[in-house]
């Protein structure tokens, strides 16, 4: 009796598994994902890849002047890490849907900010974060998988290709990488590290306990191009302090306090950090 039971117990327990289990198989039109730094920008395409399978597919599967999802199942997306240009278009960093309107001469590439579209249905044009035009080209050899690449690597600035059938469409992205890096050579090259730079190396030496006397040269070119600045004048005498020169410090500590005492919007509490740091020097032999 009790091994009936327990072969009951086994039976129930492997039906359950099974009834629970989910069958993996292989899927027709296969998701992908595909990366790229382009210039300065991250750029992120996720799509899935349906097949032709013999299928005449532009002007037939995909209608001409009908919306796109630009794959299969849920509608490609775009993620760019910085704002850029799509097709001559401006595009704020973020994500976006590209849906496709495919024409015999023409197609138009919409980027909408709906990631969440699985089919045409719902797409609003009010929505779009930028709409344009382009010519599609003739392919000599038939790509048998929808495909999305990069190519035309030119500094800041590449082209999107779009492939399947015999079918080739383009649009260039153009990122904003050498505004960027001519405004870093500019800074760091022609004009020099700012103030907030000179003044960051010179904290972090001073609240380490570093080269003192390199931080008190960085915390002077601070303050030479932030006379104003009477935060970093504080930091300066406490600099002054730790190398031991107690009349210099006393001195710049009381310029700081002048200067916080006159500042329109508030001394920030300046003038009680100098007042004290004055009274901890004084106070040393």
């Amino acid at each position: 009796m009790r091994k009936i039971k327990f072969l009951s117990l086994a039976t129930g327990i492997l039906l359950s598994s099974l009834a629970t289990a989910q069958l993996k198989t292989t899927q027709p039109s296969p998701s992908a994902s595909i990366k790229q730094t382009v210039g300065l920008t991250e750029v992120e395409i996720e799509y899935s890849r349906p097949s032709m399978k013999g299928r005449k597919v532009f002007g037939e599967l995909v209608a001409f002047g009908e919306t796109w999802r630009t794959g299969a199942n849920k509608a490609t997306s775009i993620e760019l890490t910085e704002d850029v240009k799509l097709g001559g278009k401006e595009v704020k960093a973020g994500k976006y849907s590209i849906f496709t309107i495919p024409g015999e001469a023409e197609w138009t590439i919409i980027i909408n900010k709906n990631t969440e579209l699985w089919g045409e249905g719902g797409l609003k044009q009010e929505e779009d974060a930028a709409r344009f035009t382009v010519k599609p080209t003739k392919l000599n050899d038939a790509v048998e998988t929808f495909t999305i690449d990069f190519s035309n690597f030119d500094g800041g600035n590449a082209v999107i290709n779009l492939m399947w059938e015999n079918t080739k469409v383009s649009f260039v992205i153009e990122t904003k990488a050498n505004e960027a890096i001519e405004a870093q050579i500019k800074e760091l090259l022609i004009d020099g590290p700012g103030a907030g730079t000179y003044y960051g190396a010179a904290r972090y030496y001073l609240d380490n306990n570093k080269d003192l006397k390199q931080a008190l040269v960085w915390i002077d070119k601070a303050i030479e191009k932030r006379p104003d600045a009477f935060w970093y004048i504080h930091q300066k005498a406490k600099i002054q302090g730790n190398l031991g020169l107690k009349k210099e410090a006393i001195a710049t500590a009381e310029k700081s306090m002048e200067l916080a005492k006159a500042n329109k919007e508030g001394d920030y509490g300046y003038v009680k950090s100098n007042e004290d740091l004055i009274k901890e020097l004084k106070a040393k032999k």
